[in-house]
């Protein structure tokens, strides 16, 4: 299942802020480009990325490359009908072919020049195809956790793109007085926010606002790990049916202050973590699980879409007596930008 949500006109309750802001840079780390069911071997995808296209494809063997677009010999986009023969990635306009490490093996004319394609650093978590980005061409320090459930991948997803920064994104996550105003939600601190290195964890308990004469409240215990500016992932237990249900909200800067937003969900057993195992019947529980996590995950986002595509960013907020939680991010965060 795959939704998708295009960016809103410049027209309407989206319009754009027009005032004058303070631009954030491109932060490092880790960010999304692709599910991995999408780059089948021997496809070739085109993505954007920090203001530039790259280009990601698969060898036959299922390596998968992530290539800056275009072709050292005359500058054909290799995104515009390049293809995988065997290992090689394979330019449309001479049909010069690149090794997997980005060396030209081959043309059809004489032998290959001295030509290399330039790799972005690349890797795969649970289902998703992710490259990092340093401003400063600084290699990965840093790794995405997976999953303590091995091969657990996303079976549902959607798409959008936000008119704001990834920090914007991800720090709606620590604005716990945003919850019960905008979505409803009330929200007790279980475990606070804990920087580690690049990591940040911790463990609210939410649920639904419940009139005041209904006493009983359906609050849940959920975990969210954030792994740099692009990367957060909330694990939920449902023990009263088996099952853990996993979300990831991917935030991947495509332009300035061009974000694009993916959200995928995902439920295993509990007690039986491989998938293949299931029977049938728990492996379609597990997706209507998940696609009923997503439609509600969707349904809050939607609700900030507003706030997120028209607010400004506030280098020095005023932060009120409660929003501690907000001031320990944005002194996390600043580990993802250069120094002044």
């Amino acid at each position: 299942m795959t939704m998708r949500d295009e960016l809103p006109g410049s027209r309407g309750p989206y319009a754009a802020v027009d005032t004058p802001e303070p631009q954030l840079p491109y932060p490092s780390g880790w960010f999304c480009l692709a599910r991995s069911r999408e780059l089948a071997p021997g496809s070739v995808l085109t993505r954007r990325f920090m203001g530039e296209d790259v280009v990601l494809y698969r060898t036959r063997d299922g390596r998968p490359r992530t290539v800056r677009p275009y072709c050292p010999h005359l500058g054909a986009h290799f995104g515009v009908g390049g293809t995988v023969q065997g290992q090689n990635l394979v330019c449309p306009f001479h049909r010069f072919a690149f090794a997997p490490d980005g060396t030209c093996v081959s043309t059809p004319g004489g032998p290959p020049p001295r030509a290399r394609l330039q790799h972005h650093t690349l890797t795969e978590r649970n289902g998703f195809v992710f490259v990092w980005y340093d401003q400063e061409g600084i290699p990965p320090t840093w790794e995405i956790p997976g999953t303590a459930q091995a091969g657990v991948v996303p079976t549902a997803a959607w798409s959008t793109q936000v008119r704001t920064y990834p920090q914007e994104i991800i720090e709606n996550t620590l604005d716990y007085r945003h919850l019960p105003v905008l979505h409803h939600v009330t929200v007790r601190e279980l475990d606070p926010p804990t920087p580690q290195g690049p990591l940040l964890r911790m463990r609210l308990c939410l649920g639904p606002e419940r009139p005041p004469v209904l006493k009983q409240r359906i609050q849940a215990d959920h975990s969210f790990l954030l792994a740099g500016l692009g990367y957060l992932r909330v694990e939920l237990p449902l023990p009263s049916l088996g099952l853990v249900s996993y979300l990831w909200a991917m935030h991947t800067p495509t332009g300035p202050r061009r974000t694009h937003m993916l959200v995928a969900t995902a439920c295993e057993d509990l007690r039986k973590p491989d998938a293949t195992a299931a029977s049938p019947a728990r492996r379609a529980l597990h997706r209507a699980c998940a696609r009923a996590m997503l439609k509600t995950a969707v349904g809050k986002v939607r609700q900030d879409l507003r706030i997120w595509n028209t607010k400004r960013y506030e280098p020095c907020p005023r932060l009120a007596a409660n929003d501690e939680a907000i001031g320990l991010f944005r002194r996390w965060a600043r580990q993802f930008y250069p120094s002044p």
